[in-house]
């Protein structure tokens, strides 16, 4: 959890966080606490909860994007002004435990979005440090716009590589490129990101949620959503799978599949060069 501490005060009269499902099947998450820079803390962890809780919930939603208001993404855990720092943090109790972190952070590890049944694309509109790292790389797919800064940060705070980043990011970018910013916790931006294929895209700030909208809404008309929750299930979960294991359950997969009306919904607007209609996304696999 990148600490930020600056003494910006709260935004008493927003949200601390936004939601809006449009009519092309697409909820929009929106980080709204711009005067810290969208730090992370116990609002926007309750209202982040409750928006996801509501799309995945939602039949006619069908992808999630997730974006900041403001000048950044999510810069990190608040841990309210320097005079303040040593009580957001807690005292270790008289047997020695440490704090209790999770007042900061939240309920849940960010690794739940991992688990979604339905995808969440992260459309990083700026600085991107710590837990808000954590948080974007466990949606499926991210977008940045050019300059937005990235940093671990762990090392230069004293602490450690957190909540399952130290699994993701390697998977993500390679064994060597984690390290290096596991180790260093330095500052890269959004260019590099693209390079390590940490991001998809970087573009033009102006032009960032309408980019990552184009790709939601694209996956929302022309994706099976029973496929969008297996593949990501298939995908996260294969990854503590050998080869084998993996195919042999691929083949199970494949063989319910073609018992649900979305295979031949897919064949035939293809063969008859329409978008397809898909069913919603029932309960169960």
């Amino acid at each position: 959890m990148r600490v930020a501490s600056d003494d910006a005060g709260p935004d008493p009269d927003l949200e601390a966080v936004l939601y809006e499902a449009t009519p092309t099947g697409v909820a929009v998450v929106t980080l709204n606490r711009p005067s810290r820079l969208n730090a992370w803390g116990g609002d926007i962890s309750a209202g982040f909860y409750s928006a996801i809780d509501r799309a995945e919930a939602d039949p006619a939603v069908r992808v999630i994007v997730l974006t900041g208001s403001g000048r950044a993404f999510c810069a990190g855990a608040h841990l309210g002004s320097m005079a303040t720092i040593g009580d957001s943090l807690g005292t270790p109790s008289a047997n020695g435990k440490a704090p209790d972190v999770s007042t900061i952070v939240g309920e849940r590890h960010p690794h739940f979005l991992t688990a979604l049944r339905k995808p969440i694309i992260a459309a990083i509109n700026g600085a991107c440090v710590g837990i808000g790292l954590t948080h974007a790389l466990m949606c499926d797919v991210r977008f940045a716009a050019d300059g937005a800064k990235f940093a671990t940060s762990f090392a230069r705070r004293g602490l450690i590589a957190e909540y399952g980043i130290s699994w993701i990011l390697p998977r993500l970018i390679g064994f060597g490129a984690a390290m290096d910013l596991l180790l260093s916790g330095r500052t890269f931006y959004a260019d590099e990101a693209a390079r390590l294929g940490l991001v998809k895209d970087v573009v033009a700030p102006e032009l960032l949620m309408t980019r990552a909208m184009e790709y939601a809404e694209d996956l929302a008309a022309n994706c099976s959503p029973a496929s969008l929750a297996i593949i990501k299930e298939q995908t996260y979960g294969d990854a503590e799978r050998d080869v084998v294991d993996a195919s042999a359950r691929a083949e199970k997969l494949m063989g319910e599949s073609l018992l649900r009306p979305d295979v031949v919904e897919g064949i035939v607007s293809f063969l008859e060069k329409r978008p397809p209609s898909f069913p919603t996304l029932q309960e169960g696999p």
